[in-house]
C-alpha cells in the first residue's frame, strides 16, 4: 500500500477521534450516531483491531454520549465481521453496564441482551459468561444491577452446569445487601422464570420470590408482581394454590399503597394466570377490596381493570360484587379514579346483556355524562359505541341525547370535538329523518364556533355525514345553511364556508360541483380579506382535481381558470403563492 493510500484509509479514524475528543458535546453526540459509517469505511477487520478498542478507552464522557454509544453497539454485530465476531463487543458494553447513570446502564443492558442472541455457545461459555460473573461480583452497585438483566437471554443457550451456576449466582443477587441490586433482581425474576423448567421455578425460583415478595423496602415488594405472573403461568392453578396464594393475598393487602397500586394495575393478567378457583374465592373479594382502598391512585388502577376482571367472572358475581364497587366510583371524590372508570365502564355492557345494561349501566352513564369534569365527560363520550352495540341506537338516543345535546354547547372545546367525532355514528344508527330533527341544527352550529379546530372538524364532519346519507340530503339539507354563510358579514364564517365547500366537494357528485360549489368558491375569490382569498386558491387545488374527474373540464376553463388568473396577480404574496399552486394543477 503506497503513503498516499494509507492516508487515506486512516482519515475516517482520525475525523472521529477529532470528533470524540471535541469540546463540543453535540458534535460528539453526532461522531457517534456516525459510527457505523465510519465502520463501514474501515471495514470489519478494522473496525476490530482499532474502532472498538478505541471506544473502549474513551467512555469517559457526558451520559447522552455514553447512551448513543450504548445504543449504536447493540447492532454492530455486522460491522464488525458477524456473529462469530460479536463476542468483541462485550468489552465496551461491559464497562457502559457499570457506569452511574441508570439509562446508560440499562440500554448497554439492552445491547448486551441482543448480542447474546446472535453469540454461539461457545462464545457464550468463553466470553459472556466471565462478563456476567465480573458484574455480578462488582464492588460497586452499578454493575451487580445490570447483571441482573443479562441472565435471561444466555440462559437456555447455555450447558446445564453453567445453567445450575447462573441461577445460584442469581440468588445471591436476589439476596444482596443494596435495595438497588434486589429492585433489578425482582425487575427481571419474569423473564428469567420463563426461560426455566417448572422443576427449577417450584424449587429455585419460588423461594427467591417469596423472599422478594417480603422485602423490607416496599420498592423491591412491587415490582415483585410481574415475577408473580410469570410464576403463575409456569404452574397449574393447584400449584399455584399450595405455592403462592398466601403470598398474593399480603400483596393485595400490603401496607405500601404502591404495592397494592401494582397488584390493580395488573390484577386481570394476575387473574387470568392463577385460574378460576383462585379467582372465585380469593380474588373477587381482594378485588373488592382495592376498588374501596382508601389510596385514589390504586382505585384508579382498579376501575381500569373492571371490565378486563369482569369478563373473568360470572353474570350473577358481576352484579353482587363488582357492581356495587362501580357505582360507588362513579361518585368517587378523585376526578382520576371517575376518568378512568368512565374510560372502561362501557366495557361492562357486554358482560351484563342488554336488560341489566338498561337497568344499571345507563343511569352511571347519564351521571358522569354530567361530571363536573371534561375529561371524564370527555372518556364516556368516546366509547359510546360499545354500549350502542348491546342496548341499541333507540334506548341509546330517548336515554343519553338530551346529555348529548347538552354537552355539544360544553364550555369545553376537547368535549365538543368528541361529540362531533361521535356524531357520523350516531347519524348512520338514528336514521336521516331522526337526525335531522334532533341533531341537523347543532352540525350546522359548530360552523361558528369560537375554537378553529371545532370549526373544521365540524366541516369533516358534514362530509362524512354526506356519505352516510346521501350527497341528495346534502343537496336538499346542509348546502343551502352553508350557502348563506358565504355571505355573512363576519369573515370567518365565509372562511369556514370555503372550508366545508372543499370538504364536501370530495363526497359530491359533478350536479352538485357546478350548480353549488364552485360558483360559490369563485364568488369568494373576489373577497376582500386577504385570508380568505388565499383559503379559496388552496380550496380550488383540491377541486380542480375533483371537477376533471366528474367530467367538468369546461367549468375549469370558463370558471376556475379566470379566478385564479385574478388571483395569480393578487397584491398579497400568500394568495399569489397558493393560486400558482392551484394553476399548477390545470
Amino acid at each position: 500500500m503506497n503513503p498516499e493510500e494509507a492516508d487515506e484509509s486512516l482519515y475516517p479514524i482520525a475525523v472521529l477521534i477529532d470528533e470524540l475528543k471535541h469540546d463540543d458535546v453535540a458534535l460528539r453526540l453526532n461522531a457517534i450516531r456516525r459510527l457505523s459509517t465510519i465502520a463501514l469505511a474501515l471495514g470489519p477487520e478494522r473496525t476490530r483491531d482499532e474502532l472498538i478498542p478505541f471506544l473502549d478507552e474513551s467512555i469517559d464522557d457526558e451520559d447522552e454520549v455514553l447512551l448513543a454509544l450504548a445504543d449504536e453497539l447493540g447492532n454492530f454485530v455486522d460491522y464488525v465481521g458477524g456473529p462469530h465476531y460479536g463476542h468483541i463487543l462485550l468489552a465496551p458494553l461491559e464497562t457502559l453496564a457499570a457506569v452511574e447513570e441508570t439509562v446508560v446502564r440499562d440500554k448497554a443492558v439492552e445491547s448486551l441482551s441482543k448480542i447474546c442472541g446472535r453469540l454461539s455457545q461457545q462464545q457464550l461459555e468463553e466470553h459472556y459468561i466471565p462478563m456476567v460473573k465480573r458484574l455480578s461480583a462488582g464492588d460497586w452497585f452499578t454493575s451487580r444491577t445490570s447483571a441482573c438483566g443479562i441472565y435471561a437471554p444466555a440462559y437456555q443457550t447455555c450447558t446445564a452446569a453453567t445453567q445450575d451456576e447462573l441461577r445460584k449466582m442469581y440468588g445471591q443477587l436476589c439476596h444482596d445487601d443494596t435495595p438497588m441490586v434486589r429492585r433489578a433482581s425482582a425487575t427481571h425474576l419474569a423473564k428469567l422464570t420463563k426461560k426455566l423448567t417448572k422443576e427449577h421455578v417450584l424449587s429455585e425460583i419460588i423461594p427467591l420470590f417469596n423472599s422478594l415478595a417480603q422485602d423490607e423496602q416496599d420498592s423491591v415488594r412491587l415490582l415483585t408482581v410481574e415475577g408473580l405472573i410469570a410464576i403463575a403461568e409456569a404452574l397449574t392453578p393447584e400449584e399455584s394454590k399450595t405455592h403462592i396464594l398466601t403470598v398474593l393475598r399480603s400483596l393485595c393487602s400490603d401496607k405500601s399503597w404502591r404495592v397494592r397500586y401494582m397488584i390493580a394495575d395488573k390484577f386481570v393478567q394476575l387473574a387470568k394466570a392463577v385460574g378460576n378457583d383462585i379467582v372465585r374465592e380469593d380474588l373477587v373479594s381482594a378485588f373488592v377490596h382495592l376498588m374501596k382502598d382508601n389510596e385514589a391512585e390504586v382505585r384508579t388502577a382498579a376501575a381500569g381493570q373492571v371490565p378486563g376482571f369482569s369478563a373473568l367472572i360470572d353474570q350473577e358475581t358481576i352484579l353482587r360484587e363488582i357492581l356495587p364497587c362501580v357505582k360507588d366510583l362513579v361518585t368517587d371524590t378523585s376526578q382520576h379514579v371517575r376518568a378512568a372508570l368512565a374510560t372502561q365502564i362501557s366495557g361492562l355492557a357486554p358482560g351484563l346483556g342488554k336488560d341489566n345494561t338498561i337497568e344499571h349501566l345507563l343511569p352511571l352513564f347519564l351521571q358522569l355524562l354530567k361530571d363536573e369534569a371534561p375529561e371524564v365527560r370527555l372518556n364516556i363520550i368516546s366509547k359510546l359505541d360499545r354500549v350502542n352495540e348491546v342496548i341499541g341506537i333507540e334506548l341509546l338516543s330517548q336515554s343519553l341525547l338530551p346529555a348529548i345535546v347538552e354537552l355539544a354547547e360544553d364550555k369545553q372545546w376537547r368535549v365538543r370535538l368528541a361529540i362531533i367525532e361521535n356524531i357520523p355514528l350516531l347519524a348512520s344508527q338514528l336514521g336521516v329523518a331522526f337526525f335531522d330533527e334532533k341533531l341537523g341544527n347543532l352540525c350546522m352550529s359548530w360552523l361558528g364556533d369560537c375554537v378553529f379546530s371545532i370549526r373544521e372538524a365540524a366541516t369533516v364532519n358534514l362530509r362524512k355525514l354526506t356519505e352516510v346519507f346521501g350527497v341528495e340530503w346534502a343537496k336538499q339539507t346542509i348546502l343551502p345553511k352553508i350557502l348563506e354563510m358565504s355571505v355573512h358579514s363576519n369573515y370567518l364564517y365565509r372562511m369556514t364556508t370555503v372550508f366545508a365547500l372543499t370538504t364536501l366537494a370530495h363526497a359530491s357528485n359533478a350536479e352538485v360541483l357546478k350548480e353549488r360549489i364552485i360558483p360559490t368558491v369563485v364568488t369568494l375569490a373576489s373577497d376582500p380579506i386577504p385570508n380568505i382569498r388565499f383559503n379559496v386558491a388552496k380550496g380550488l387545488e383540491q377541486i380542480i382535481p375533483l371537477s376533471k374527474k366528474a367530467g367538468l373540464e369546461n367549468i375549469v376553463n370558463e370558471s376556475i381558470k379566470p379566478a385564479l388568473t385574478k388571483l395569480n396577480e393578487d397584491s398579497d404574496q400568500d394568495v399569489r403563492y397558493f393560486a400558482q399552486r392551484a394553476m399548477a394543477q390545470i
